[in-house]
Order: structure tokens, then sequence, then C-alpha cells
């Protein structure tokens, strides 16, 4: 098969590849979606992803298409079965895993992370990890629920009300699929910070009461006026931001993924003062159904926030050239 291998730091080529074994419990899937996340982004400049990477390897982690093989003691799959795939696979015997909390596992191992991945013609997943999609759903829409979950996971760790002022830092792919949440969970006024004035539009056409700019004037201005902030960048100066957008009894959302070395300026006495919530959100576990069912719905909308789909020959550039293409998301298509 053909598949776009990381070979090693800013060093991906599209290559023959060894199809996977296929081991009992496992199905091989004939990708037909794979999105391209900020975790592949940050895993092609040298950084861990949701674990340690080991190259060569194929990267991407958000992926659907069809079963084409099953492996021994498979049953609830069939040959010909559209599926999405869960890419986290948890060892169900440390002590996070245990006491209930699986994203945390100790011995964590992932499709597109620790195993070969969607940016290849062919996968193998564990059956238990994927899951049916409808036939109303596409592959395009299939690959997105991985990211979606990932969402699902931190919004629900947040106590959204009706009466309360919620701040979006950031609104790209992950912060429009947080507001279209937040919208239909009710809350009173919602505000996006982005810098990206051409994006701005489309937010409010999503359900955002307003969309600012962060200039020093508008920061200044958000100081202490939000009930909840989800910080959806990963960068020093929106972390802070978020930190002095949260007014009194706050809950700060920690959701962009900032790089293992980035540091941030917080003041201890203002999360003390203003008795701030300080949450941190990481992968997605058991939200994989769920976010199906949002999309199916229409409580979520995807295709519209898709801007860019490549083909695989495409990656080797693509991963080079991604933060200046102005790529809101972008999906592998075959």
């Amino acid at each position: 098969m053909r598949a776009a291998v990381l070979q090693g730091k800013h060093h991906i080529e599209v290559v023959a590849w060894e199809p996977a074994e296929l081991m009992p419990g496992e199905v091989r899937i004939r990708v037909q979606g794979c999105g391209i996340c900020g975790t592949d982004q940050h895993i092609y400049h040298g950084n861990p992803g949701s674990a340690a990477v080991t190259p060569p390897i194929v990267l991407g982690h958000e992926l659907a298409g069809e079963v084409t093989e099953c492996g021994e003691g498979v049953t609830q799959l069939k040959v010909g079965d559209r599926v999405s795939v869960d890419p986290n696979i948890y060892c169900g015997s440390c002590r996070y895993c245990r006491n209930g909390q699986l994203n945390l596992c100790d011995h964590l191992q992932a499709v597109g992370v620790t195993r070969d991945g969607g940016m290849g013609e062919y996968c193998v997943a564990p059956a238990a990890n994927c899951y049916l999609l409808p036939d109303s759903m596409s592959f395009v829409e299939g690959a997105m629920v991985e990211p979606l979950g990932c969402v699902l996971h931190g919004f629900k760790k947040l106590d959204i009300r009706p009466i309360h002022t919620v701040l979006l830092i950031g609104g790209g792919f992950i912060g429009q699929l947080f507001l279209q949440l937040v919208k239909k969970q009710g809350a009173a006024r919602i505000i996006v910070s982005d810098p990206a004035a051409e994006k701005h539009a489309a937010l409010l056409a999503l359900g955002a009461d307003e969309v600012v700019s962060p200039t020093a004037d508008v920061v200044e201005q958000l100081k202490s006026q939000a009930d909840v902030v989800i910080e959806c960048v990963g960068r020093p100066e929106s972390m802070e931001l978020a930190f002095e957008a949260a007014g009194k009894g706050g809950q700060v959302l920690l959701f962009g993924v900032a790089s293992p070395a980035t540091q941030i300026k917080v003041s201890p006495f203002a999360i003390f003062a203003k008795e701030l919530r300080v949450l941190g959100s990481f992968i997605n576990p058991h939200t994989h159904e769920e976010a199906i069912a949002l999309i199916q719905q229409g409580i979520v909308s995807i295709e519209p926030l898709i801007s860019h789909k490549f083909k695989l020959a495409d990656i080797p550039q693509v991963m080079g050239d991604y933060p200046k293409m102005n790529v809101n998301k972008g999906v592998i298509v075959y």
C-alpha cells in the first residue's frame, strides 16, 4: 500500500509501505477520510502526541473508512461496514484505568501515534475501537468524530448555565466545534476572540453573539468579564488572556495543545481571589458514540468547517507548509 510515513522530525514521505499484520480482535480498514490534526503538526515538528512517537510511522488518528478484513474473534463487525475509529487503546490494568480515568492510562497506545494510522491507504485497528457510521454520514464527517469526541470530553467538564457569559479564545476548527456545543447548551452570551477577521462572519453564523480581535483595547475590556473561558489555541498570550478574562467564580478550560516547553505567567493570587476553577482536558474517553449522534442529528455541523481536502500524495508538502496555508481544517480524502 501507499502511505505517508513520518521518518523523523520535519521528514515525511509517501512510500510503498507494508500493511500491518491483522491480529485477533482487529479489523483492516480501507481509509476513506483522515483529518490533519494540530497534534499531527506537533509530532511532525518533533514533539510528542498523546504518547511518545517513534518513527518511522504512519500518522493520522482522525480516520474513517470501510472494513475490508476481520481478524479472528471479531463478531460485531463485517466486511463492508462503514466505521469511524477511536484511536486510543487503553491497557485496562494500570491504576488510572482501574480508577475510571482511562485517558490517563500509563500504557496508552494510539492509532496514528504509537501504531500506524490513517495517512495510508489501509489501517489496522481493534474492532472494539470502531464505531458504525450511519449511511447518511460522509467519511469526512466520520473522520471528524474523533476531534469532536475530544471537544465533548472537555465540554462535559464545564458547568455552563443560561446566565453565563462564555468566552472562546480561538475561532479555528476546535473553537467552532465548542461554539456549536455552547450554543446548544444555551449560554446567555458567547464571545469569540480570534485575530483572523475573515473568520468573524462564519463564527457569528455558527452562533457567536460577538466576535472580537484580541487587540490591546479588547483584551483590557475582556478582563474579568467571562463566567466560562475556553482556550483553544495553546499559545502563551491566549492562555494568559484566559485567566485575565475569567470573572469571579469563573471556569477556565485550557484545551489548546501547547508545546511542552511553553511557560505562562499566571497570578496565583488572582486564582485565589477570584476562586477560579482551572481545568485541563486530554483526549476522548468513551465520547465517540455521542459525537456520531451529534453529527447525525445536525446538532454539530462538520462539512462547512472543512476548508481543504488533500490527496495522499500532497501530504509531504502540506505538512511542511501547513502553518502558512490558512487551513481551517484539512482532510485527506482517498
